[in-house]
């Protein structure tokens, strides 16, 4: 049998990617109207994708009668409840058929039970221009020979095989990139990085920020000099503080944070969304440093993720909080929820909210080459009560399971409270705080057995939390408070079940 000739769109997506520069990519925002290609997405996807076809029937939806943003924004929106669980997966791509997708990647549910979500090469080309933007913008790839180390879990999750390809695609665009893929396996990390890393001009590790800053402390420990090896990071998956980024800089040997860290904001669902520039990192250091213009820019005392997005790739709604994107992949998606909390900032409002507190960013960073005049989008994480730790979601249901078993059932009252604390060192641990019943007083062999029975849940029924957390920040830090401890438990109010802001001891 003759092998099949290339698909024209992988063919045509190959040549594009290759042959466009970034800054013309990242420039068409300009000229073109976002708005216009969440409208024909919509009219493509309304055409040919049976569930969708199916989810507007059912709401009594013509298709053709959406014609404006109006109608656009009218739609109801999608999420893995009302859309994704609900339907068969090749009903959810395109001509009802996952044979138009050549990979297939897996995402924990909210009880841990995998969401599969297929993809094609070119739904990987767009995302490869976000991790160009990183690679040409903040480490000058295009010049310096690198060596990426591909820290994200590998296997069926989408992080480590999403970016491993992305980076592979850059190397075929000519950047000096080579790429090896550990994983999270850090004692390979270690040994990669001593013995490969004096080879090129430049490290990228490409990871989760609590794992990444593990390594490097470990390296510390063992004697590594971290900062011959020129090393940049890569991070998805966390909110962290300019105080981290600060640290951990320090323990690398980096001297200038704007371009030696990006965050990426992404999604199983969709890839990546958006990500950290210079620009971003600029302007978040300054807010870090002005809590007072941060609540008046972002309506809270905590500060988001803040990143760059470009609305010809992914458009982005916000409705009652909550941000909606539009993106086409191997499932695409037309006003699709994941439950972040944030919000959308122009360009131009970014820069002139900025010059009324007297910061001009653009001067701060001296025609910096990764100023580009696209839209920011800040996040503050889920608001569906998980918390994300190394990457994973853990959900309160995992650790409702660990308070079921005999025994300990009779020595709590079921509630608890989930979230992710730091250390002085600025090492994060899974916290549970857990309501004794009533009578039942605290004892450590009640705590630890409290905390064995969560561990064995936790792993158990969340795969991602099996597989992206290292094995020495598994256990979670138990205590036990009495009932209607006034901090955790206070009566007559309603009980949340995570925290997600970092707490520090």
């Amino acid at each position: 049998m003759k092998p099949q000739i290339p698909t024209p769109r992988a063919i045509l997506g190959l040549e594009n990617f290759i042959s466009t520069p970034l800054a013309e990519k990242l420039e068409q925002h300009l000229y073109i109207d976002s708005q216009e290609i969440a409208l024909t997405l919509f009219q493509d996807v309304a055409a040919s994708v049976p569930a969708y076809q199916a989810f507007l029937a059912e709401r009594g939806i013509n298709p053709r009668e959406i014609q404006t943003l109006a109608d656009f924004q009218n739609l109801p929106k999608v999420n893995k409840e009302n859309y994704i669980s609900r339907y068969s997966l090749p009903q959810l791509c395109n001509n009802g058929k996952i044979g138009g997708c050549d990979i297939i990647a897996a995402s924990s549910g909210s009880t841990g039970k995998s969401t599969f979500w297929p993809r094609f090469i070119t739904d990987e080309l767009q995302i490869a221009t976000r991790f160009e933007q990183i690679f040409h913008d903040s480490f000058h790839a295009d010049t310096k020979t690198t060596l990426a180390v591909v820290c994200f879990a590998l296997g069926t999750w989408v992080g480590g095989m999403f970016t491993t390809n992305c980076c592979r695609h850059l190397a075929a665009k000519g950047y000096p990139i080579t790429v090896i893929t550990p994983g999270n396996n850090k004692t390979e990390i270690l040994r990669i990085v001593q013995e490969l890393g004096g080879n090129f001009e430049q490290v990228v590790l490409l990871g989760y920020p609590p794992f990444l800053k593990d390594v490097i402390d470990t390296g510390i420990a063992n004697g590594m000099e971290w900062g011959q090896y020129h090393i940049k990071l890569v991070m998805a998956g966390e909110v962290f503080s300019e105080e981290w980024r600060n640290l951990v800089g320090e323990r690398i040997g980096s001297e200038n944070p704007c371009d030696d860290f990006a965050s990426m904001y992404g999604t199983a669902d969709a890839g990546v969304l958006g990500n950290e520039t210079p620009l971003s990192i600029c302007i978040r250091r300054f807010l870090a440093a002005t809590p007072e213009a941060a609540k008046a820019l972002f309506g809270e005392s905590r500060l988001p993720t803040l990143v760059q997005y470009d609305p010809c790739s992914r458009f982005f709604e916000v409705e009652d909080g909550n941000l909606l994107f539009s993106g086409n992949n191997g499932v695409p998606l037309i006003r699709y929820s994941i439950l972040d909390q944030g919000g959308l900032i122009t360009y131009a409002q970014m820069l002139e909210f900025l010059a009324e507190w007297g910061f001009n960013p653009i001067t701060e960073l001296q025609n910096h080459r990764g100023i580009h005049q696209l839209p920011f989008v800040y996040v503050f994480g889920r608001s569906n009560f998980t918390v994300s730790y190394f990457g994973a979601n853990i959900y309160p249901e995992n650790v409702t399971v660990g308070l079921e078993q005999p025994m300990i059932r009779e020595w709590v009252t079921g509630k608890f409270v989930l979230q992710v604390k730091e250390d002085l060192d600025k090492n994060r641990f899974l916290s549970v705080v857990v309501e004794l019943a009533p009578g039942i007083d605290d004892h450590e062999e009640k705590r630890l057995s409290i905390t064995a029975s969560i561990l064995t849940q936790l792993l158990r029924l969340n795969s991602e939390f099996a597989n992206y957390v290292p094995s020495q920040y598994q256990t979670p830090v138990v205590e036990l408070k009495s009932t209607g401890d006034v901090e955790y438990f206070p009566g007559g109010v309603k009980h949340r079940y995570t925290r997600n802001n970092i707490s520090q001891l």
